[in-house]
């Protein structure tokens, strides 16, 4: 019994050490061809090195990584074909500029990133996930659009968007270990939190050009090529939890907030100037919904209602119309436990005015009035008393006149160039009155609308 145990003992780090001498022998020969046996090679062992890489020369990128897998020995030549010079200037495409179709993810360099990811994925398997990313750092390295300041004309430029279906491409079914070391090795590579950093503690707009480029990286390498809407939800987590909720807020407008069409950076007074319309907060609903919808284990329902509270004042109060029309966006889900959420927190003056916008956009936009009125009746039934409904629908009421009368009084001040404006949203508003309230009726009636 007794030399049964010590012989298992004995096998234990043997097998060990035997796993882990392989995994770095594989790594340390990578660009030593002449330690590897030919044997391997198959029908290629007849010819010299330098004529297998000729032939390389000949495949596709999908050809050669169907080759990769063919054994480690010719995985470890196509490693060092990618190494030399013709290699990496044949695979390592940088006409990132010469594009101007409207769905720039079809284009043809694209597709070639695409599969020089499966490329790279196939001939690094062996190796761990530190070691696979160092030795893709250094093929990729000379490739200046793929770094995060490595473009003069970064709006014109599908550099980052290669790399990021790369990057897709390699990391696919890895685990949620792995992809966040990928993420920290990114972060360490690029000094993202640094430059995060700084832009949510200066004032907004005070770095645009940072603001930018923070945007182009994390929309183009981290989040917006993904199928599976779990992966794009990981990926804005890694982004967005480590900072407070404040800080996060300030970070998904830069990401997914309004950008001027001149020059692409971010529009901070968007919603604070005017009423903004569905293409400036559709990137925001669409993050918004991302984060509730996915069942992501580090997002609370209360998180994400707490971070689209914070985000109505970044940077400063927002118009109630654009946070209506910001609800509407995310969902009926976000809408209500959003306005679930000031009830509990006896926030009825709030929540009046906000039934008031909801119905304002569903006239402008000819949604279905009757949505904003169940919305209502939904909500309503969260207050505990009869006396607090009943205040609430007062103050329903009493939100209506007070807007009406604003409007009209902006109207009446004749403002110059804005009274066209003016006056349309007072008509919009009149109107959406009578029509939520022709659905009050309907519903307390019981008569179904013709």
């Amino acid at each position: 019994m007794t030399s049964r145990v010590n012989t298992s003992f004995t096998l234990i780090p043997n097998q060990k050490y035997r796993r882990s001498s392989r995994r770095s022998s594989y790594f340390s020969n990578t660009f030593d061809s002449d330690s590897q046996p030919l044997s391997t090679l198959g029908n290629f062992k007849a010819l010299p090195l330098e004529i297998f890489q000729i032939i390389l020369k000949y495949l596709s990128v999908k050809d050669i990584s169907m080759l990769s897998m063919v054994s480690k020995t010719v995985s470890q030549h196509i490693i060092n074909y990618i190494s030399t010079s013709s290699g990496s200037k044949r695979l390592l495409l940088q006409d990132f500029h010469d594009l101007e179709l409207p769905d720039r993810e079809d284009t043809a360099i694209v597709e070639h990133y695409r599969s020089l990811g499966l490329l790279f994925k196939r001939c690094t398997l062996l190796l761990p996930t530190k070691e696979r990313l160092k030795y893709i750092h250094k093929i990729l390295a000379d490739v200046s659009c793929f770094k995060f300041n490595g473009c003069a004309a970064p709006l014109q430029c599908v550099g980052l968007l290669c790399y990021g279906i790369f990057l897709q491409t390699l990391t696919a079914g890895w685990d949620e270990l792995e992809c966040h070391r990928v993420y920290n090795f990114l972060c360490e590579l690029t000094h993202l939190s640094r430059k995060m950093q700084t832009v949510v503690c200066s004032k907004p707009g005070s770095a645009r050009k940072l603001e930018l480029r923070i945007r182009l990286f994390c929309r183009n390498v981290l989040l917006d090529h993904w199928t599976h809407r779990s992966d794009s939800a990981f990926w804005l987590t890694c982004i967005l939890k480590p900072w407070p909720m404040v800080n996060q807020a300030r970070l998904l407008y830069i990401i997914f907030g309004p950008i001027s069409p001149q020059d692409g950076q971010v529009v901070w007074q968007k919603m604070i100037e005017g009423p903004t319309d569905e293409s400036c907060l559709k990137g925001l609903a669409e993050a918004i919904k991302l984060l509730y919808d996915t069942g992501t284990k580090e997002w609370t329902a209360d998180d994400v209602i707490s971070l689209v509270d914070e985000l109505s004042v970044v940077p400063r109060e927002w118009l109630l119309e654009n946070n209506a029309r910001l609800l509407i966006l995310s969902g009926n889900n976000i809408c209500f436990t959003f306005m679930a959420s000031k009830a509990v927190n006896g926030r009825t003056i709030e929540l009046a005015k906000l039934i008031v916008f909801l119905a304002l956009v569903s006239e402008k936009e000819l949604y279905c009035m009757d949505w904003a009125v169940k919305m209502m009746q939904k909500v309503c039934k969260v207050f505990s008393t009869p006396v607090e409904r009943n205040n609430f629908l007062q103050s329903v009421a009493d939100a209506f006149a007070c807007a009406i009368m604003e409007m009209l009084q902006l109207v009446m001040s004749g403002d110059g160039d804005d009274d066209d404006r003016s006056f349309m949203n007072l008509f919009h508003l009149v109107q959406a009155q009578a029509s939520f309230h022709k659905e009050v009726l309907y519903l307390t009636m019981n008569v179904l609308p013709s």
